[in-house]
Parts: structure tokens; C-alpha cells; sequence
């Protein structure tokens, strides 16, 4: 018999909240985001609960208007090679761009997270889309956003080469000889391209994942086709059920065109679950929820994507403005999505703002309920699994204590680890090195802890 599809879960550790106003709840901890004590809290919850994985997101420009999280909060290797040292089995992931990095940094980085961890890492690939960036980092200007997917494809490429500078069985370790690695396997990229010129070879081995997985979150086509070619993982934001289903279609589709399997690629939607006992309690916590975006808030949140655009300016409740093609060297995915509803629905600037910093009503309900969307999402082609982002103080404890155990009784989500690293949990093959050519398959059961 196959064996039964299962549900994949992140958890979004995203210290005082994603938005402007959580800090604010009576029990949020407003030091969280520099808080080693509350990142190792969530993220052994979630690990108790058998998550795949935690994800730190980042960015590297602020202003005076950004929200409290992006204000003061930790750098994600740093905080991530932290919680390997208080972890086992969860998947520790990582956003780092490719437009303000160098790859051989990025590779040695990862490489040594995932030796720190056994086979834990995973990088999230982002190009970065604040043109405040450059200013941090002494650019004359910001990339365009179709010259950051040019950067994005390269970078990629040169930092998995470099990952494979040691062959699997290398290092011999041979005393008596003298013989620390075996002659010829080692092997220098020797790359030289359009953005980066890169000898090698890199100076550490291969993990016992083989590489660090691969996430990304493509919306534009530019990114749609980079993650569809390049991503193990991908995150995605939808506004409904039918908008996630089509993109799941359409990127396991541009995956199946560039010669891959469509099954080792995961679509996971992002969404901000509030759990209530009972239908009172529900409605209560919604409540709350509501409460903390405040439309100021709101208006300063939905510039984000447009290059943290002034939207104070305009009208609150007039049409909402034409913008032309403000976004489309920002957040290009997103910026659409928005100019795009708000024409289809004839919406104000308010009721826009509000759409997208409120939380929505598809993941509100009791245990069983959210359960119920979960799965329906899960059965009918919408999604492979999900991040999950709290929106209130005990979001991921509530989710974790009430909901899991209601899809591990129905038998879609695990009781137990498979196996020890990220690859094990997302069923993922480890990548064969380039100079070998051996496929291995993931280690399951005490074979994947011997």
C-alpha cells in the first residue's frame, strides 16, 4: 500500500508579531524579537508537535515607520545556530538574500548551520525588494527586480556548486598514512558568469542531508519561475481558497516543465490561525485580534510591498489610487495582487488597508473547525501543508495543543519524526553530489539517528 499523504507545517518565529500593533496585547512580550528565552520556547513547541520546521524571516533596510519586529530583532543564522544546540529534529530555516551577499559566504554559512544541527538547514532564497537596501550596503542603486532574478539564478547555482566541493566520502581521516581527505575529491568551481566570479572550493564538507533544502516564495512570473525551478519549498500568501488552488496548479506545472518531479516540490501557504474552545471563546480571541490593527497601522503595512510607499497621502475612503506601475521593482507579486483587487471590487484605500493587515476569517474556529479548513485546502489541491504565524501571544500554543492532535487522530498529520534531518521530514531525496553521481534516499527510522 502507498503510503498516506501527510501534512507539512512550518512555524513562522516572528518575535513581537508580523504587524505593527501585537506588541501591544496584554500578554505579548514586547522584547521577544531579541528574546533568546521565547525563540527556544516556540520553537521546541513547535518541535514537540512534530513540526517540520521554524522559519526566520528578515530584511536588511528599516525606517523610523517600520514595525516593532523589523525595529530590533535578531540576524537568522545567528539565532538559528542557538536553537540547534536546544533542538533535535525540527528544520531550522533561514531567510538571506542573493542581491547583498556573496555566495561562498552564504554557502559556508549554511554549511556550518548544517553541521551544527545534523542536517537541519534550509535556506530561504529571497532578492530582496527594499531599495533602501543598497544604501546599507554602499550600491549605487537597487537592482531591477528582473536583474535580481538574473542575480538570483546565478547565486543559487554557485552556492550548491560550492556545497559540492567535497565528495561524500572525502575526508578518510587516515593516520597511519597521513592521509586527512583522499586525493581527488576535492574539486574547485572555477565559476566565472555575469554577477559573480567564484574559484572554490569551499571550505567545509557536505552534511549528512547532502545540501540545505531550498525554499522560496514566488509570486511574480520572474519569481514563479525561479522557485518552480529552483525551490524544494515554497511560500505562498493567498487571499482565498480559489486563488491558492490556482497558484498550486500553476507552480507544480512550471515545475513538471523544467524536468521535475511536482511531488518533491511542497506549496505552503501562509496563514494566521485563531483557535477558540468553544464558538464564544472564538469570537473572543477574533476580537482581540481585530483590536491590535489599528487603520494607521494598517496604512503604513500596505506600503510594504510598494517600497514602503506614503499611502497617508491619499483619501481613506475614496477609490483607491491609481498607482501605475509603483511596485513593480519592489515586492512585483504582490504589488499586483493588491492594484488587481482593489479594481475587481471597487474598493477604497481603507477597506484595501484593511483587507490585507486584518486577520481573515478562513482559519477562525474552534479545534475541529480549523481542522476542517486545514484539511479541505490539504485534500482538494490548495496546499501540501502550511506556515503557521501567530497572531496572538499563545497562537502557536493553542494551535499546537488544540489543532494538531485533531489532524494526528484523522491520520493526516504525523505523530513522530520519520527521520532526524529536514530532508527526512520533508521526504526528500539527498541530493547526489555533482561528482559522484550517487542518488542516496533519505534515512528513515533508527537509521536515520545510527
Amino acid at each position: 500500500m502507498s503510503k498516506q499523504r501527510q501534512l507539512k507545517f512550518g512555524a513562522m518565529v516572528h518575535g513581537v508579531g508580523h504587524g505593527w500593533g501585537e506588541w501591544r496585547h496584554p500578554q505579548a512580550q514586547p522584547d521577544a524579537s531579541t528574546s533568546f528565552g521565547f525563540y527556544k520556547q516556540q520553537t521546541q513547541l513547535a518541535e514537540g508537535a512534530k513540526f517540520d520546521f521554524v522559519f526566520i524571516a528578515d530584511s536588511l533596510h528599516i525606517h523610523e515607520k517600520s514595525s516593532p519586529h523589523y525595529l530590533n530583532r535578531f540576524e537568522p543564522l545567528t539565532i538559528l545556530s542557538a536553537l540547534a544546540a536546544v533542538t533535535s529534529n525540527i528544520g531550522l530555516v533561514a531567510t538571506v538574500t542573493v542581491s547583498y551577499t556573496e555566495p561562498y559566504q552564504v554557502a559556508r554559512q549554511f554549511a556550518s548551520l548544517d553541521h551544527i544541527s545534523a542536517g537541519r538547514a534550509g535556506w530561504n532564497v529571497v532578492t530582496s525588494w527594499l531599495s533602501g537596501t543598497a544604501n546599507n550596503f554602499g550600491k549605487a542603486e537597487h537592482p531591477p527586480h528582473a536583474v535580481r532574478y538574473r542575480i538570483a539564478k546565478e547565486h543559487v547555482a554557485v552556492v550548491q556548486g560550492l556545497w559540492d566541493s567535497w565528495e561524500d566520502d572525502a575526508f578518510v581521516y587516515d593516520k597511519q598514512r597521513g592521509e586527512f581527505f583522499a586525493p581527488g575529491k576535492l574539486h574547485a568551481l572555477e565559476h566565472k558568469g555575469e554577477f559573480f566570479s567564484v574559484k572554490g572550493p569551499l571550505n567545509i564538507a557536505r552534511s549528512r542531508q547532502g545540501q540545505p533544502v531550498i525554499f522560496q516564495a514566488g509570486t511574480s512570473e520572474d519569481g514563479r519561475n525561479f522557485a518552480a525551478e529552483n525551490a524544494d519549498a515554497i511560500f505562498v500568501s493567498a487571499e482565498s481558497f480559489e486563488e491558492a488552488q490556482a497558484y498550486y496548479r500553476d507552480l507544480k506545472r512550471r515545475a513538471s516543465g523544467f524536468g521535475r518531479d511536482p511531488e518533491q516540490l511542497s506549496i505552503l501557504p501562509g496563514i494566521r490561525p485563531i483557535v477558540g474552545r468553544d464558538e464564544a471563546q472564538v469570537q473572543e480571541r477574533y476580537r482581540q485580534a481585530v483590536a491590535l490593527v489599528s487603520i494607521e497601522d494598517a496604512i503604513v503595512a500596505l506600503g510594504r510591498p510598494f517600497n514602503d510607499h506614503d499611502f497617508s497621502q491619499y483619501p481613506l475612503d475614496a477609490p483607491f489610487p491609481e498607482l501605475g506601475d509603483l511596485g513593480a521593482n519592489s515586492q512585483k507579486g504582490g504589488s499586483e495582487r493588491i492594484k488587481q483587487l482593489a479594481r475587481d471590487e471597487g474598493l477604497t484605500l481603507r477597506q484595501v488597508a484593511l483587507r490585507f493587515s486584518q486577520p481573515r476569517r478562513d482559519f477562525v474556529g474552534t479545534p475541529e473547525q480549523v481542522a476542517d479548513a486545514i484539511e479541505h485546502w490539504f485534500d482538494n489541491g490548495a496546499a501540501d501543508g502550511f506556515i503557521i504565524n501567530a497572531l496572538l501571544p499563545d497562537g502557536l500554543q493553542t494551535f499546537t495543543e488544540w489543532v494538531v492532535p485533531v489532524l494526528q487522530q484523522r491520520g493526516v498529520f504525523r505523530r513522530e519524526y520519520s527521520g532526524h534531518t529536514l530532508r527526512d521530514n520533508l521526504g526528500l531525496a539527498v541530493p547526489a553530489n555533482r561528482y559522484t553521481h550517487d542518488v542516496l534516499e533519505p534515512a528513515t527510522g533508527s537509521e536515520a539517528v545510527a
